[in-house]
């Protein structure tokens, strides 16, 4: 692990960590306030990710555990990274090392980048009860991956948990699951149209703002205008 993070540290640049920071809200009472960067852009972290992708559990942990951002990033690349390779025994030990350690996948761009592949594909031809059950975790990532993870089904035309969830969670506090939420939908609304304009229809005057902009993004401006 230490040698993975020296070659990071060895990356970063202070001008893109104040970027980064800026970037990812970790002023005092943002929703990533004690998140660190080392200033680490993402093709370098996936450069070095590529490296060791036969990193063992343990250095997996310790970059899981790590105070930095870079750190948690490339052991979440690793990850999804052997996904594409693994055989189904593989898959399982990944999703269950993955939802073990979902405290640590701790900002929105390491959910998004991590829980299509490693809960979405992963769920495709299983029960989705643990969907529901981040669902109602106290979590906020535990949240966003679940709603997240649903753009694989979507990708393989199974639309129905989108919606269910999107209802379930239409009234969470944050409004980065404002913006996943309006985003699944939309992604759900590229299959079918019909069914994302009868939803956002029915739901439109109790869905968030953000939650009905990002939904309907690609409807006709017309279309977009009225339900506003």
């Amino acid at each position: 692990m230490r040698e993975i993070i020296k070659e990071l540290a060895d990356l970063g640049t202070e001008e893109k960590r104040a970027v980064l920071m800026r970037f990812y809200k970790t002023g005092k009472g943002a929703y990533a306030e004690h998140d660190q960067f080392m200033g680490v852009r993402m093709p370098e972290v996936r450069s070095v990710a590529k490296r060791h992708l036969e990193a063992n559990r343990e250095t997996l942990e310790g970059l899981l555990m790590s105070p930095w951002h870079e750190a948690r990033l490339c052991g979440l690349l690793i990850l999804t990274l052997r996904w594409r390779k693994a055989s189904e025994s593989e898959r399982a030990e990944i999703a269950n090392f993955y939802l073990s350690h979902t405290d640590r996948v701790n900002n929105w761009d390491l959910v998004d980048l991590s829980a299509p592949t490693i809960v979405g594909e992963w769920l495709i031809y299983r029960p989705r009860t643990l969907l529901y059950k981040l669902a109602e975790s106290s979590l906020l990532w535990d949240n966003r991956i679940a709603i997240v993870a649903t753009l694989a089904l979507i990708r393989a035309g199974q639309l129905d948990d989108t919606f269910a969830l999107a209802t379930k969670m239409m009234h969470h506090r944050h409004d980065l699951m404002h913006k996943a939420i309006g985003w699944m939908l939309r992604e759900a609304g590229k299959r079918d149209h019909d069914r994302l304009y009868q939803y956002v229809s029915e739901h439109r005057t109790e869905m968030p703002r953000t939650m009905l902009r990002y939904a309907i993004e690609r409807f006709p401006q017309e279309e977009r205008k009225r339900l506003l």
